[in-house]
């Protein structure tokens, strides 16, 4: 049985780690590579860096926290924010990036996922999702989204661009599998219903993306406490885990979740 992965996500903002509430009110959390190494040493399966305004501002990612980063950890990380051609990633990998997570450029352009996967390998290619649920009493076209009957009403999934600012109409769950025919290696998928909220993440979107997908799906966006990771794992069927909040503010240790999650008979790397 493969190991679940815990990722502490480092949303970054003018050089700083911030963190907000369903994309909004972000407020400071820290510096990226201090950060990072003290996940590192915690016992972190792997880093997840996203510059969250570099989209929206049409800007590029600040290389320099990027290679500062890489040089103080020794696990995977994972960086995005901006990225839209292959110079672009190619620049953050040999920054120090192990993997680079592409989201409003593949949704503008979903060539560049092919061509990156072609180039650099589907393992390095990460697709972020940010998705928002859309309810529905008429299901009018059968094939036009995939619904779901959920604890609270049928839906389906809307993803979302410039991190969490622009509606596109497009099915979430039906982008995740069209990227993973065109070559991503892992599905980075966060509710934004859920997200900073610490009610736990959106475990019918997260199953059924599980369900659908053959590639490694992450849930992200909702976790406050450690069941709600147990509960990502068990019920969500996710292949990793993301959280934010509950580390970045001391709440929890990497070292206390993984031990939460191995008492609790689920495979982790301690």
């Amino acid at each position: 049985m493969l190991a679940k992965r815990i990722i502490p996500c480092l949303d970054m903002k003018e050089g700083k780690v911030v963190k907000g509430v369903q994309f909004t009110n972000l407020k400071e959390a820290g510096d990226p590579p201090s950060l990072a190494e003290i996940y590192d040493r915690q016992g972190a399966d792997e880093i997840v860096f996203l510059d969250v305004t570099a989209s929206h501002e049409k800007r590029d990612i600040l290389i320099d926290v990027v290679k500062r980063t890489a040089d103080r950890i020794f696990i995977p990380f994972t960086v995005g924010g901006g990225l839209n051609s292959i110079k672009s990633i190619s620049e953050i990998l040999r920054a120090g990036a192990d993997k680079v997570s592409l989201n409003t450029a593949a949704i503008k352009n979903p060539t560049l996922v092919k061509d990156a996967a072609e180039k650099f390998g589907s393992q390095c290619i990460v697709v972020a999702i940010d998705a928002k649920r859309v309810y529905t009493e008429n299901i009018d076209e059968p094939g036009e989204h995939i619904y779901v009957q959920t604890s609270s009403g049928v839906c389906w999934w809307e993803a979302y661009i410039y991190g969490g600012r622009q509606p596109t109409g497009i099915d979430a769950l039906k982008w995740a599998r069209r990227v993973e025919e065109l070559g991503a290696g892992e599905i980075l998928l966060t509710s934004m219903d859920c997200d900073g909220v610490k009610q736990g993440y959106d475990l019918e979107l997260t199953s059924t993306a599980s369900r659908l997908l053959k590639i490694p799906v992450i849930a992200s966006g909702g976790a406050g406490k450690p069941e709600h990771i147990l509960e990502a794992f068990i019920k969500g069927k996710a292949d990793a885990a993301l959280a934010a909040s509950i580390f970045h503010y001391n709440q929890y240790t990497i070292k206390a979740i993984k031990e939460y999650l191995a008492a609790n008979g689920v495979a982790v790397r301690l």
